[in-house]
C-alpha cells in the first residue's frame, strides 16, 4: 500500500471534536470507518471504495478527495 497525500488537505467540521484535517485517502478511510456520523448513503459508499482504490493505485488520490468531499456534504459535515 502506497502512502499518498492530497494536494490540499480537507478540513471537516464534526459536531463533537471540532475541525479535523484529513491529508489523504488513508486518513479519510479511517474517518469513514471509525468516526463517520452516518455510515449509509451512496456518497459514503463511493468514498470508501474510492479511498481504497486510491491506496491500491486504481484511482488518483485527487479523485478520491473529490468523492470524499461529496460524502462529507452528504453527512452534513462542513468540508473545506
Amino acid at each position: 500500500m502506497v502512502t499518498t497525500r492530497w494536494t490540499n488537505p480537507v478540513s471537516l467540521g464534526f459536531t463533537q471534536g471540532g475541525m479535523q484535517t484529513v491529508s489523504g485517502p488513508f486518513e479519510a478511510l479511517i474517518y469513514l470507518t471509525e468516526k463517520w456520523p452516518n455510515m449509509r448513503g451512496l456518497h459514503f459508499m463511493r468514498a470508501r471504495s474510492a479511498c481504497r482504490a486510491a491506496l491500491a493505485g486504481r484511482k488518483t488520490p485527487e479523485e478520491a478527495r473529490e468523492i470524499f468531499i461529496e460524502a462529507a456534504r452528504e453527512a452534513e459535515l462542513k468540508a473545506q
